[in-house]
Formats: C-alpha cells, sequence, structure tokens
C-alpha cells in the first residue's frame, strides 16, 4: 500500500494497492473521497471543475454526512437559540478531517473531532473514525461515532457516492424496494415507476435489505452497495444531465432530529458503529 500527498494545492492524497487500483481523498473538504479506481475503471463521478471553484458546494466523490442527513423543517435550532441552524445534511462535509494510514492492517483512517465551530450547531463532543479498506474490487467502510458527552447524542449519518455511469438508458437498478418516498413531491410511490424518470432527475427515499445493487450494461459492471441496518435507508438520487446516480446508504430520514423517526441516540460515553461497502462486479 502506498499513502502520500500528490497535490499540495489542493491538499488530495492518494492510497494506491497499484497503478490500477486506488483512492484520492481530501482532508480539508470533508474528507471527501474524490476519486476511486479499480481495475483501471474510475468508478466515482467526480466534477473536478466545479470542485476547484472552492465556493460551490462539491458535485462528486463520496461526501460524508453528519449529524443529520437531508434538512430540517425548522427555521431555527431545535437546540436553542444560541445555536445556529443546522445546513442540509450537516456540516461534516465542510470540515477539515484528519487523515493517516494504518499501516498494521492496512488501511486509511479518517476522523473528526468537534471543534468551536461544529459546536455552534450541534452541542456536543463527539469524535467520528472512519477506517477504509480499499481492496482489488471493493471499498469498505467501518465507521465508529463516539459519544464524549456527559448527555445523550442525537445522531444521522449518511454516505453520499456518485457513480459514474455510461448513460441513463443503460442502467438498472435489480430489485429495489417495492415502494418509495418521492423526496421531491413528498408522497409515496411505485420504485419501479419513478425510476423510470431517473433521466430528468430523481430523489427517493427507500427502506432496502440493507443491499443495493445499479448494473450497467455498457461498463458491463454490477455495483453492489451493503449497508446493514441501521445503515439500511437508501437514496437514490440524479442530477440530469450529470452522467452520475448516486445511490446512499442513510441512518435516518430527513427530519428525524424533529419528528424523531429513526433517530439514533448514542448514550453518554458510548459509541455506535456503522458499515458500507462498496462493490465492482463484471457481467457479461
Amino acid at each position: 500500500m502506498k499513502f502520500e500527498l500528490i497535490d499540495q494545492k489542493n491538499d488530495i492524497y492518494i492510497f494506491q494497492l497499484d497503478e490500477k487500483n486506488f483512492i484520492k481523498i481530501c482532508p480539508s473538504r470533508g474528507g471527501i473521497i474524490t476519486n476511486w479506481v479499480s481495475n483501471s475503471e474510475s468508478i466515482l463521478y467526480f466534477d473536478e471543475k466545479r470542485f476547484l471553484q472552492t465556493s460551490k458546494s462539491i458535485r462528486g466523490g463520496i461526501p460524508i454526512l453528519f449529524p443529520i442527513c437531508g434538512d430540517l423543517k425548522s427555521k431555527s435550532s431545535i437546540f436553542g437559540s444560541q445555536f445556529k441552524q443546522l445546513m442540509q445534511h450537516g456540516f461534516a462535509r465542510e470540515f477539515v478531517w484528519k487523515c493517516f494510514e494504518n499501516k498494521d492492517n492496512n488501511s486509511l483512517r479518517l476522523t473528526l473531532k468537534d471543534n468551536e465551530f461544529s459546536r455552534q450547531y450541534y452541542p456536543f463532543n463527539f469524535e467520528i473514525k472512519i477506517d477504509l479498506f480499499l481492496h482489488f474490487n471493493k471499498l469498505e467502510f467501518f465507521i465508529s461515532i463516539d459519544n464524549n458527552s456527559s448527555i445523550q447524542m442525537p445522531v444521522n449519518f449518511g454516505l453520499h457516492p456518485y457513480l459514474n455511469i455510461s448513460d441513463f438508458s443503460n442502467i438498472e437498478f435489480i430489485n429495489p424496494p417495492v415502494t418509495c418516498l418521492d423526496q421531491q413531491k413528498n408522497n409515496l410511490r411505485l420504485t419501479s415507476s419513478a425510476l423510470k424518470n431517473i433521466k430528468n432527475g430523481v430523489d427517493l427515499l427507500t427502506y432496502s435489505s440493507g443491499q443495493t445493487l445499479l448494473k450497467d450494461t455498457f461498463y458491463k459492471r454490477l455495483i453492489t452497495l451493503t449497508h446493514p441496518y441501521p445503515f439500511d435507508l437508501g437514496v437514490y438520487w440524479s442530477d440530469p444531465p450529470r452522467k452520475m446516480v448516486c445511490i446512499e446508504p442513510w441512518t435516518s430520514p430527513r427530519n428525524s432530529f424533529i419528528d424523531k423517526f429513526r433517530n439514533i441516540y448514542i448514550s453518554a460515553k458510548q459509541s455506535k458503529k456503522l458499515y458500507a461497502c462498496l462493490s465492482i462486479n463484471k457481467i457479461k
């Protein structure tokens, strides 16, 4: 394994098995994985031109969502008037993460601790630790969220992988959940019917079995997202004309800090562990 800084100006590191298998990561822009190359194939969509315009939100890679997924239906902070309202998907993707190689198990660790800025939004002491394991055909995430506060801490957590596709006409979701919540219209729909509109843009929340499968017949690959409970919510999102689809593991739906539905609570001085894995298989 090789881990080194390859672009000092933009804070890009490479974590590499060999020339055909590697990820690139930017700790200073939310700990985002910007690129994943598996057997010489670029798995992730990444808008590099937009990334370099630092005033704009990133489109691509694998952003990290914490402490909420989606947004909150509130004009003020749920924690009191002295706190700022949490932005969509939380603040983790806005902060500088620490990143280092663990040579004992050939992994890469990302960490984020509470700081003076996070406490303006979220009155808790926490630490997130993400151990990344890179294999020839898969990328694993072992996630630990530590509550270092003396009180119970509410959390949501999500990943937002942008996946390269050849064309919307060439992709198929394999055995998706029967129904979904259309987050644009806030109504329940048959998933198969809603996905027919993916080339025009969709935002669908599903309750999965802990596995989401996307097939691209032109690229001849099957991407499997494994995300067991409580990481088993799956969001399908597209943003045409960008040739990409997001399949996002979430612990909790939008607004769960307010309506308490599937909100996760971590007791004082305790941790919550989550797991996700993206794997790539060639198909005929």
